[in-house]
Order: C-alpha cells, then sequence, then structure tokens
C-alpha cells in the first residue's frame, strides 16, 4: 500500500495518504453530519457540519497515532520502518522486515490496540468530567465530539483485537503461538489459518444482512472488510512461505548468471524486435564499449511512444549505472528480495570486485521456488 500524497515525516517515518482514504473520509463526514443532527436537532446545518468535520481529522489523526504506536516500537526493536499510510480501511505500517522473536512481536502488535483504547478511554474520561450533564441536557458540540471518539476508538481497539491475521490480535496470536511452539513459520500458518477462518465469518455475516435486507450498507462493508482480510491472510502466509524457502540461501545460489547484453547504441525498434520478442526476457544488461553503463526493461521501452523506437537509442531509456542499487553474490536471499521491495525494482545487478556476475530478480526467485517445490512432491 503506497501513498500518493505524502505529509511529512515523523520521527523518521514518512506520513502519507492513498487516494482510497478520501473516500473513506468523506463517507464518515457523510454519516456523522446525519448522526449529529438526528441527536441535537437545535443544531445549526453549519455546526453539524463543523462539528462532522473536526471529528473526522480528529479520528484519523487517531488512526495515525495506532499506526505510529506500531511503527516506533517496532524501530525500538531494531526493525526499519519506511512508512505509514493511511488508506479506506484505516492505516498501515510498512515495517520493512519480520520481528527477530515472540517477544518483539508480541509488544508490536500489541501497542497499537493499546493506544487506542488509551485514547478511547482518555476521550471518555475527559467528556464525563468535563461535560457532567451532557448525556441528560443537550449536549454541546464538544461533548458530542469526544463521546463519538471515544466509543470509536474502543470499537477499534476491539477489532483489531480480533484474531484474524493480519489484524492486530491475529499477530498477537501468531506471536503466542510463536512462543509456545519456537517456529515463527508453524506460528504464521496457523495464524493466517485463524484469519482466513475469520474472514470468511465477515464474509458470510455481511452477505446474510444483505440479502435478507436487516443491514445493506453495513452488510456489503462487512463483507468487503472479510474479503480484505481473507487477501491480506493469504498473502502473509505466501510471504511466509517465501522466505522460508529463501532461508538459508544467498544470492549466488538463485541469481541468473547468463546476463543478456545489449549495446546502447540499438534502437528501441530493434531491441524490441531481436532481443525482447525472440529471447523472451525482460531484463538486459546494457554496455557500451564493452562498459557496464546501465540495465534496460520493457518498462523502461513503454514510456516512449511506439511511433519513436526508431529515433531513440536503449541509452536513452536505460536505467544509468549509477542508478542502479547493487547487490553482492554473498549476500542472503531474504534480505536481496527485502532490497527489491524497498526499492520497489523487479531486478538487481550481481557484482563482485567491481564485475558483473549475475542478475537476481523476483522473477527468478519464483521459478527457484516453484523448481523447489515440486521437487519436494
Amino acid at each position: 500500500m503506497r501513498a500518493q500524497i505524502k505529509l511529512g515525516r515523523i520521527a523518521g517515518i514518512e506520513i502519507g495518504l492513498h487516494y482510497s482514504w478520501f473516500i473513506i473520509a468523506i463517507l464518515i463526514v457523510l454519516q456523522l453530519k446525519d448522526q449529529f443532527g438526528m441527536v441535537n436537532a437545535d443544531w445549526s446545518p453549519a455546526l453539524m457540519w463543523g462539528v462532522a468535520l473536526v471529528t473526522a481529522v480528529l479520528f484519523f489523526v487517531a488512526l495515525l497515532l495506532h499506526e505510529l504506536a506500531h511503527s516506533l516500537v517496532a524501530k525500538s526493536r531494531g526493525l526499519r520502518v519506511r512508512a505509514i499510510t493511511l488508506f479506506a480501511l484505516g492505516g498501515v505500517s510498512q515495517i520493512e522486515s519480520e520481528a527477530s522473536d515472540a517477544k518483539s512481536e508480541f509488544w508490536i502488535a500489541i501497542v497499537g490496540p493499546l493506544t487506542s483504547l488509551a485514547i478511547g478511554a482518555a476521550c471518555l474520561q475527559i467528556e464525563r468530567l468535563a461535560f457532567p450533564g451532557a448525556r441528560s441536557e443537550p449536549a454541546s458540540p464538544v461533548a458530542e465530539l469526544l463521546l463519538w471518539l471515544g466509543r470509536i476508538n474502543l470499537v477499534l481497539a476491539l477489532f483489531n483485537m480480533i484474531p484474524g491475521y493480519p489484524l492486530d490480535g491475529g499477530r498477537v496470536l501468531r506471536s503466542v503461538i510463536w512462543w509456545i511452539t519456537g517456529s515463527q513459520q508453524r506460528a504464521t500458518r496457523w495464524a493466517a489459518y485463524t484469519g482466513q477462518a475469520v474472514a470468511f465469518l465477515f464474509i458470510l455475516y455481511g452477505l446474510w444482512g444483505f440479502f435478507t435486507g436487516r443491514n445493506y450498507t453495513g452488510g456489503l462493508w462487512i463483507a468487503f472488510i472479510g474479503w480484505f482480510l481473507l487477501d491480506a491472510a493469504r498473502s502473509s502466509h505466501v510471504q511466509m512461505e517465501i522466505v522460508s524457502g529463501l532461508r538459508g540461501r544467498r544470492v549466488a545460489d538463485i541469481m541468473e548468471r547468463d546476463c543478456a547484453l545489449v549495446e546502447g547504441h540499438i534502437s528501441l525498434q530493434d531491441f524490441v524486435d531481436e532481443y525482447v520478442l525472440r529471447s523472451g526476457r525482460r531484463c538486459f544488461i546494457v554496455v557500451q564499449n564493452n562498459s557496464l553503463v546501465g540495465l534496460v526493461t520493457p518498462n523502461e521501452v513503454k514510456k516512449v511512444e511506439r511511433s519513436e523506437w526508431a529515433q531513440n537509442s536503449v541509452q536513452s531509456v536505460m536505467v544509468p549505472l549509477k542508478q542502479l542499487h547493487v547487490v553482492s553474490p554473498e549476500t542472503p536471499a531474504v534480505e536481496a528480495l527485502e532490497m527489491l521491495t524497498r526499492q520497489d525494482v523487479n531486478q538487481m545487478p550481481v557484482v563482485s570486485d567491481g564485475h558483473l556476475v549475475g542478475i537476481f530478480s523476483r522473477g527468478q526467485v519464483m521459478r527457484y521456488l516453484q523448481a523447489h517445490a515440486e521437487l519436494g512432491r
């Protein structure tokens, strides 16, 4: 989940918004405006809209604090945190590596719900002390704001503690199983299975509410959340299987040694016709006077209009050598794969003593794992 709008940095962590965030933000403002209007008929339209807008903003601040708590504890445990992105279903902390032990996993997971619980309890306590008669008399805007924020943060804390991986509760469950069994892989597998079961229950309950007419809109939302959790649980399981399959392997064990070379002076049209289409390869090392000068893939070619392929050379679109992220043959394969993800690239040149010795790519990793899986069967 990558942010399209950057908001800044907190403690070195990039904060951003995904476009889908605006959809849920608008829906929350509309819902709050109607809710405040129903219980406070004497409020003016301007007041209802204003309180709804401020409440929605503070709610997303609370979501950000929830994710920031995860990220800060992860950083304190030696993990790298790239960014926090708010999107339609809340927020996500982009932690670039897994916790090294069950204890770290437990505290990274549990601190988010604890933060939401603390925010919710604080809001309700402030509302109770500052506005003692608010629930029996016409409520002030601030009292309504605090009451809604308090309740929604408590709901958020409880929801996240549902033992469905990758929700926080599922990660807490994984840490407990990890601690009991001593196996991270087994813990992830069982937490993912539990997460899929919880997701199916969400989907069935949501569809039941929709088709029986008991809750049209809410039913669809619950089913959608279930589908999202199901996909996330499956993806987490696959990711762990990949990491397990690469554990103990080096880049040299997986890399493609027969690197495809292409001269930088040839046209893009000749490159596509003579190299890409005939070989089926997607990654080529660009050389000039027998020296490595860059890397080119079909992605770079697609940025040029097809009608201009004959007038542009490979060298004009390649990724220059100085911009390439390289890796050594002795680098652990899991670490190299994390580098691909972090840099958002599909392949990296493998360099030893200043010489190109191979290409490490996502495709090569998948072929390696598939071959070993087939042999295992």
